[in-house]
């Protein structure tokens, strides 16, 4: 007998003016759950706080691979920070926080085969400096 696999629960999660480490923990904490996750319009995330402070701390991230180009890496395109930042709330060394980063995708757009799909967000007004993640990948 063939053993049946099961089918993961799907979620997708609109990023759009959702805080960055909001949707980052919530997505890994789905992922670690066995969920597969797609995060989508990673582009339109936000990060809080002054954007000097923002850009220099990013900016220092990614210098820090130094001359002889071993890493640390530290990626400029939208979809790849938000990995990235998910990717630092998993256990990924380990089999179990492996297998949940295998299970996150993320997108800079909608893909088509998501549109009719339902969608979380975590959007809360906010009250303090945002910025978002687009602007930063341009200027990092």
């Amino acid at each position: 007998m063939k053993e049946e696999k099961k089918q993961k629960v799907k979620i997708v999660i609109d990023a759009t003016d959702g805080i960055l480490g909001r949707v980052a923990s919530y997505a890994a904490k789905q992922a670690l759950r066995g969920k597969e996750v797609a995060i989508v319009n990673c582009k339109h995330a936000v990060l809080t706080g002054r954007k000097r402070s923002i850009i220099e701390e990013y900016q220092e991230a990614r210098l820090r691979g130094g001359s002889s180009m071993k890493g640390p890496f530290f990626p400029k395109q939208p979809q790849k920070i938000m990995k990235r930042t998910i990717r630092g709330m998993l256990p990924y060394k380990k089999e179990r926080g492996d297998a949940a980063m295998k299970s996150i995708m993320c997108y800079d757009a909608l893909p088509a085969e998501y549109e009719k799909s339902e969608k979380i967000t975590l959007v809360k007004p906010l009250k303090v400096k945002s910025y978002k993640l687009h602007e930063l990948s341009k200027e990092i």
